[in-house]
C-alpha cells in the first residue's frame, strides 16, 4: 500500500469535504503540521470542526484557517496567543468547546483505541460538566467524556520510515500521537523519510499502522515566544 506522497495537496486529495471533523497535532506552534494546514487553506474546504490544543497564532498555523473563515467549531483547551480566535468566539462567529488539556488528549487517545467514552473527575462542579452524565465511583463523582473520532488527522513528526513508523522530536511529540490515532485517515508530514528497518523499534513513538499517508517537506518551525538572555557587557 502506497503511503508516501509528493506533496500535502496530493496527500489530502479525496479526503476533504465541507463540514468534516479534523484532529490536528501540535502544542502552540510546536510540532504543528504546517504544510498540511497550508494545503487545507488552499483547498477552500469550509465549515470545519477541528480538535486541537489551541488554534495557532494570528496568521500562522491553524490561525490561517481562522483568517479565511474556514473553521466553524474548535475543540480546544487554550484560546490565548490568538486575537482573531478570541474575536470570532466573542462575536459568535466561531463555536468553541472547551476541554481541559488532559481530557482533550485522553479523548483523542480513547478514540484511537476504539473507546467510546470514559469517566474523569476533571471538570466536576464546573461549566465543563454541564449537560454531561455524572456517576459516582467509591463515593466520588465523575463525568462521562466521549472519545474523539475524526474524519482525518493531520500531524507532524520528525522522522518516519516508508511504512509510517514515526519518531517525534522532544516536546514536538505533544498532542501528535493521540491526534494521529483518532482519525479514520491519518496524514503525517515529516522532516525525513528513511527506509523500512532503519529505525530502532524501541525508539518508535507511533506505529505505522496508524499512518495512512505520508509526506516530507521543509518547515519554518516558528517560535511562538522567543525569550533570550540579554547579552552581557
Amino acid at each position: 500500500m502506497k503511503k508516501v506522497y509528493g506533496s500535502a495537496k496530493e496527500a489530502l486529495d479525496g479526503l476533504l469535504f465541507d463540514g468534516m471533523f479534523i484532529a490536528a497535532g501540535g502544542f502552540g506552534l510546536c510540532g504543528i503540521p504546517e504544510l498540511l494546514i497550508d494545503a487545507l487553506v488552499d483547498s477552500g474546504v469550509k465549515d470545519l470542526t477541528i480538535a486541537s490544543n489551541n488554534c495557532g497564532v494570528d496568521g500562522f498555523g491553524l490561525g490561517k484557517l481562522l483568517d479565511t473563515k474556514q473553521i466553524k467549531k474548535m475543540m480546544s483547551s487554550y484560546v490565548g496567543e490568538n486575537a482573531e480566535f478570541m474575536r470570532q468566539y466573542l462575536s459568535g462567529e466561531l463555536e468553541l468547546e472547551f476541554n481541559p488539556q488532559g481530557t482533550l488528549a485522553e479523548r483523542m487517545r480513547a478514540g484511537g483505541h476504539g473507546i467510546p467514552g470514559f469517566y474523569t473527575k476533571t471538570g466536576v462542579g464546573t461549566v465543563i460538566a454541564e449537560g454531561k452524565e455524572h456517576k459516582d465511583f467509591n463515593g466520588e463523582t465523575f463525568i462521562l467524556e466521549r472519545g474523539i473520532f475524526a474524519d482525518v488527522s493531520i500531524v507532524k513528526a520528525w522522522k518516519a520510515d516508508e511504512s509510517g513508523n514515526a519518531i517525534f522530536r522532544k516536546t514536538a511529540r505533544n498532542f501528535n500521537p493521540p491526534a494521529a490515532m483518532c482519525g479514520k485517515v491519518c496524514v503525517m508530514e515529516v522532516e525525513e523519510i528513511v527506509p523500512v528497518g532503519s529505525l530502532d523499534p524501541d525508539a518508535i513513538h507511533l506505529p505505522g499502522i496508524y499512518v495512512h499517508r505520508l509526506i516530507k517537506g521543509e518547515h519554518e518551525k516558528r517560535i511562538e515566544q522567543r525569550t533570550v538572555r540579554k547579552r552581557e557587557a
